[in-house]
């Protein structure tokens, strides 16, 4: 009989079915959801091999808080979760006592649960220009970077991390409004760029509301996301046992070209799972029309 459990009310995890296929949870092993959140794909591997062990990271005490108590009354002594970013993997294994992993699944997406709950994460709530996943880990917030940074350096900030086409003319715009009043609220950002590119035509032409690049590139800023996954990958090397496997979810492109070519270039150590990019099947986009951006690399690392 299959474990119950009860699901995430802010978050469906994406791409189930793939991950256990491309992790393939093997008897006994050690694997890695460098990404907690809701616990969904947690749950998956430890149903789908029930003598595996997880280790659950997460950064926000309050997805820990909220989901870690009913996985370890299923779970037990199978499942550990630790506070902590996944850049610095090496420490906390080490910490743990963890032996070196089988598989690693990194899933980069920001869930439900912290764009409707977490100030300043979501464009279409009135909250503090926040968007720190932990402010443990980050002094900076979403404010701050837009009261302080120049009009280059914001122009830049949009383009290089939410690809904005019109980095320029928001960034111009901003440095203008802060002048009368510091932004602190996102409403007050989302105004703005309204004034610039009307939603509705916006959203007509690109299927998605104007703020969403700015507020993205933000909290890349904000969060360091970039930097982070890179170090992951880096770590990832040192810390599979031989034949391990990892397992990559993006929801942009920045952070699927950052996978991609790392397993480019990393050729000798790794060889791939998946030419292309896996996306989500037809049912699973009805169920979840939050999978549409989703795109899964995989890889083995090679035996020396």
């Amino acid at each position: 009989m299959q474990n119950e459990h009860p699901k995430s009310t802010f978050h469906t995890s994406v791409l189930m079915r793939e991950v256990l296929e491309y992790l393939k949870p093997q008897p006994n092993k050690w694997y890695l959801d460098a990404t907690f959140g809701g616990g969904g794909h947690t749950r998956a591997i430890l149903d789908a091999e029930p003598t595996c062990h997880v280790v659950a990271l997460d950064w926000d005490k309050e997805a820990i808080a909220l989901n870690e108590p009913a996985l370890k009354s299923i779970y037990g002594d199978r499942i550990k979760v630790v506070w902590g970013n996944f850049a610095h993997l090496y420490k906390i294994l080490k910490k743990e006592k963890i032996p070196a992993l089988d598989g690693i699944l990194a899933d980069f997406g920001t869930s439900q649960f912290q764009i409707h709950q977490k100030a300043g994460f979501s464009f279409a709530q009135d909250t503090a220009l926040d968007m720190r996943m932990s402010p443990s880990h980050q002094r900076k917030t979403a404010a701050d970077l837009l009261n302080t940074l120049d009009e280059k350096e914001l122009a830049n900030l949009f383009f290089l991390y939410g690809e904005e086409k019109k980095s320029f003319i928001i960034a111009k715009r901003i440095v203008e409004q802060r002048k009368l009043k510091p932004f602190s609220t996102t409403s007050e950002l989302v105004t703005l760029i309204e004034k610039i590119m009307p939603p509705q035509s916006f959203k007509r032409q690109f299927g998605i509301h104007p703020a969403t690049r700015v507020f993205q590139a933000l909290r890349i800023a904000v969060n360091d996301e970039l930097e982070n996954i890179k170090i992951l990958l880096g770590t990832a090397q040192h810390a599979l046992a031989p034949d391990g496997r990892i397992v990559c979810i993006s929801f942009h492109s920045l952070e699927d070209r950052l996978v991609k070519n790392y397993f480019r270039d990393h050729e000798n150590e790794f060889s791939l799972l998946t030419k292309k990019p896996v996306s989500a099947s037809e049912d699973e986009l009805f169920a979840n029309p939050s999978s549409r951006s989703a795109k899964l690399r995989a890889a083995q690392k090679t035996r020396i």
